[in-house]
């Protein structure tokens, strides 16, 4: 049996990876939990009740109490806030540190070994946290940005190509928001470079978009993106449970890879049954890896702005 809690999970973000995750038909049970308790329990309620109209056999259950996670295989975490008028960045890290702290530390009462994914923003950090307060080997505890971004990179590239998303792969590294890095070098469609298709202005261009896409869709809707994100949680499950080994850029604990220590932020991994199985260095060039190095001190930055405010100790 397989089991999954997502905490969050009555917020867009987390019931769209439950969604997702049901009609994949892949665990037994997902767990819907939320402070929210009765928002939980409707929304699980409302998931199973869509089981028999799409066929899927997955149990969707919600509530508020720990006690429902015991025993969870795999953990996504999608609690937090979003900033707010007048709050200050201290004021976000603070508060989200402790949530993702707290949520670790009762996850791990009820369920000794899981495999945790962070959602919560700003995501580098949260991993970090929830990494520092778990305790577990650094294979077991990672971060969904990686998939969000290059699914972006890969839906403006498609547009710009009139091409189907599903014939481009890219990688994009570093951390998620406004320093992450993408590799032109390594964006290929169907095989094919992608310098070879796209002209330098216009790549450049599509860059751009994709490191501002969440501010794109904030601006647009008045909050965070809630499908992309959940259904990237979703397929990082889908390649555990499946054990799949597939490659995704993930957010990870690095001890020396890249150069960098003792930080998490987004690399090339292989993802399947253990968690993170194996990190993939790739051969970065002297402007690549001083993009990388850039974006790792800009995390490092904040999470010395959290150790100040007691959390990833």
């Amino acid at each position: 049996m397989k089991k999954v809690t997502i905490v969050g999970g009555a917020g867009n973000v987390g019931a769209t990876c439950a969604n997702v995750l049901a009609h994949d038909n892949l665990v037994n049970e997902i767990v819907v939990l939320d402070l929210n308790d009765n928002m939980a329990k409707g929304k699980a309620l409302d998931m199973w009740q869509q089981a028999p109209i799409d066929e899927y056999s997955t149990r969707l259950v919600g509530g508020s109490s720990y006690e429902l996670t015991a025993n969870s295989d795999i953990v996504v975490i999608t609690a937090g806030i979003p900033r707010k008028p007048g709050m200050s960045r201290d004021d976000l890290i603070g508060t989200n540190a402790k949530i993702v702290t707290e949520v670790t530390q009762n996850i791990l009462k009820y369920s000794p070994n899981p495999i945790i994914i962070i959602v919560s923003n700003p995501l580098d950090v949260m991993t970090y946290a929830a990494f520092k307060a778990a305790g577990l080997d650094s294979s077991r505890v990672m971060g969904m940005a990686g998939i969000l971004d290059t699914a972006r990179y890969r839906a403006f590239l498609a547009e710009e190509l009139g091409t189907s998303p599903r014939d481009i792969q890219a990688v994009l590294m570093g951390g998620h928001g406004d320093t992450m890095v993408p590799l032109p070098r390594y964006t290929t469609v169907a095989g094919i470079p992608v310098t070879e298709l796209v002209a330098a202005d216009k790549l450049d261009a599509i860059v751009k978009r994709t490191i501002n896409g969440g501010a794109e869709l904030t601006n647009l809707m008045g909050t965070s993106a809630w499908y992309a994100p959940g259904a990237a949680a979703a397929q990082m499950v889908s390649a555990i449970v499946r054990d799949e080994k597939r490659i995704f850029p993930c957010c990870t604990f690095l001890d020396g890879e890249y150069g960098i220590h003792d930080l998490c932020v987004g690399v090339p991994v292989v993802l399947g049954a253990n968690g993170i199985e194996k990190i993939i260095e790739l051969q970065l060039t002297e402007d690549e890896k001083a993009l990388l190095n850039s974006s790792a001190a800009a995390v490092r930055a904040v999470v010395d702005v959290c150790k100040g405010l007691g959390y990833a100790q």
